[in-house]
């Protein structure tokens, strides 16, 4: 059990985040939710059924910095440190092809998907290279589509790709600082999101297909297993996917 630790996880109120915070929930983390619906929030905590005193709800837009950094005060002031950040809050804009997109959609999706996660590892370093013991993991929720993209999905494919330089640049900067960072790249798991994908979703090839979803729950046990880790060895990058889905050799 992880009984003293801390655990943030951003995106909260569903899907792969509210399952990554219940499995920290319960593995015994004191864990912070954040996410733009407060009712959501409270609902994922409810559904933890821990003590008051190990959960915190935050509301919090990841694109604004302030309020960003007023989340990472309340975890500071509430829990007194963090161990593990999972930078998981993520959106996808229309899937139009690239001339009919607007500016506002593609910005939109690269301040919550880019923008937030640095904006949550900066906080985060500048709270676990203070706090004693020193250090902490920061988990970053790739893609798939950080390898390879579905058509008509440029702004949510660039920002996963910029993802994995975010990661491979905090791993390296992190280093002096006891600071482990690794990404999960995750392909189909069950969530509102995926639901289209049962009744077939748009192929490289111009082909509308289903697609294989698995269960949520395996993202979250994969999480915690990078998380597990002590801060010696590191997960850089893991793929964790519903078996038979169409990624290798996709395009």
């Amino acid at each position: 059990m992880a009984d003293d630790r801390v655990a943030l996880v951003t995106g909260a109120g569903s899907g792969i985040g509210r399952a990554v915070a219940l499995a920290f929930m319960a593995e015994g983390y004191r864990t912070v939710l954040a996410g733009r619906r407060a009712a959501a929030l409270a609902e994922t905590a409810q559904q933890g059924a821990v003590g008051g005193d190990r959960v915190l709800c935050v509301p919090t837009d990841v694109g604004d910095a302030g309020s960003v950094h007023a989340l990472f005060e309340a975890a500071r002031i509430g829990f007194g440190r963090l161990d593990v950040l999972f930078n998981n809050a993520g959106i996808g804009a229309p899937p139009v092809p690239i001339d009919e997109l607007s500016v506002a959609q593609w910005q939109a999706v690269v301040d919550t998907n880019l923008t937030g996660p640095f904006l949550c590892t900066r906080e985060a370093f500048r709270l676990m290279k203070a706090q004693q013991p020193r250090g902490g993991r920061i988990i970053n929720n790739g893609s798939i589509s950080a390898y390879a993209p579905r058509p008509n999905s440029a702004p949510y494919t660039a920002t996963k790709h910029a993802i994995t330089g975010l990661t491979r640049s905090t791993a390296l900067d992190g280093r002096a600082f006891d600071i482990a960072c690794g990404q999960i790249d995750i392909g189909n798991a069950a969530t509102e999101m995926t639901g289209r994908m049962a009744a077939g979703v748009p192929q490289a090839d111009g082909s509308l297909r289903s697609e294989p979803l698995m269960d949520v729950a395996h993202v979250a046990e994969a999480v915690l297993a990078m998380a597990r880790l002590p801060l010696e060895a590191n997960v850089l990058f893991m793929t964790v996917m519903a078996t038979t889905m169409p990624f290798v050799g996709r395009g």
